[in-house]
């Protein structure tokens, strides 16, 4: 098998699950047994971390790798089980409307005093805070948009043709220089961090992990679909007023205009983007194949439940003066700038 050498590192192992994918990966051990993996956390750092390395094969890969890793039998029968009990768990977990439409609704409305992320941040987030975030989010904004691209085979008609437009929103209406994964790696480079695609998977916690790692579980799979179209519609419903936030957040501690431009680009662009996912992907979807609805609301809840034990990892450590980071973030160097730019 040929190697490939490109792609980010492979990162360090945090436990059985992940040391043996990575170990296989590498060419130097074994896949885990069914027992190890039955037994690994759904949401801890292991089988995040063991998932991760899985679903990356199917974006850029990793350094030294070979590409056909990617449809390695065994390898896919340790993602299934990896799925298995991380799938388990949300469906168990994940607290659940009774509807799309209340489902919708309740994303629909404003609190009136929020308290996530980009509340904290936009009121009183410090310029490392910020950092970390961007560090943590990068491991979905680098590829922003990629992960739903998955479903458009799955479409047809209007949820099709809809869920298409805004995709192509996403990657820049064709213009590079307005790809948004361009645009978040420019808030990096404002922010003094690496814009190496994976370049901060070992920093990231379990709970970033859980919500990209949602996406291509999502993705990957045709009989989620309706759950894909689900998760999209939390995102692009949530995105505008958080981003608002955290545009201000950027120009409250002097980010740079590159930082604040890009989610300035989300406020504009996902309000347009919310009404589209609600009446044509979603509503289209729904003419097409009605019974497709609690898939909808389910993907809608996870993201949102997945979303909040985020928030509550980077909250509680930023209150108590803490880094979320497992790795501190540095400066970088005057040659890795140099590289960069």
């Amino acid at each position: 098998m040929a190697h490939d050498p490109h792609g980010p590192q492979l990162p360090v192992a945090r436990g059985p699950v992940s040391a043996a994918v990575r170990g296989y990966l590498a060419g130097t051990d074994p896949l885990p047994a069914a027992e190890t993996v039955a037994s690994a956390s759904a949401y801890g750092d292991d089988l995040q971390l063991a998932l991760y390395l899985c679903y990356e094969l199917h974006y850029r890969g990793f350094a030294g790798v070979a590409p056909d890793r990617e449809w390695d039998p065994g390898l896919l029968r340790v993602r299934a089980a990896l799925e298995h009990r991380f799938l388990t768990a949300l469906r168990e977990d994940t607290p659940a409307h009774d509807s799309v439409e209340d489902a919708l609704a309740e994303l629909l409305v404003e609190p009136v005093e929020g308290s996530g992320v980009s509340h904290f941040l936009a009121a009183e987030g410090e310029l490392w805070q910020v950092r970390e975030y961007a560090a943590q989010r990068s491991l979905y904004h680098l590829k922003e948009a990629d992960p739903h691209a998955w479903v458009l085979p799955r479409l047809w008609g209007r949820a099709k043709a809809a869920m298409a437009a805004v995709e192509f929103d996403e990657w820049g209406g064709g213009r590079p220089d307005r790809v948004h994964a361009r645009l978040f790696a420019d808030l990096m480079t404002d922010l003094d961090l690496d814009t190496a695609y994976g370049r901060y998977l070992d920093a990231a916690c379990a709970e970033t992990l859980a919500t990209v790692n949602l996406m291509s579980l999502f993705g990957l799979h045709r009989a989620l679909r309706g759950a894909l179209v689900g998760h999209f519609a939390a995102v692009e419903i949530t995105s505008s007023p958080g981003s608002r936030r955290l545009a201000q957040a950027m120009r409250r501690v002097d980010a740079g205009p590159a930082a604040a431009h890009f989610y300035d680009e989300h406020v504009e662009a996902d309000a347009v983007h919310e009404q589209v996912v609600r009446h044509d992907v979603i509503g289209g979807l729904l003419d097409e194949e009605p019974h497709l609805a609690p898939d909808i609301t389910f993907g809608l809840d996870a993201t949102g439940y997945l979303e909040d034990r985020l928030a509550a990892r980077l909250l509680t450590a930023w209150r108590s003066g803490e880094s979320s980071l497992l790795t501190p973030l540095t400066p970088l160097t005057e040659k890795e700038k140099a590289h960069i730019s």
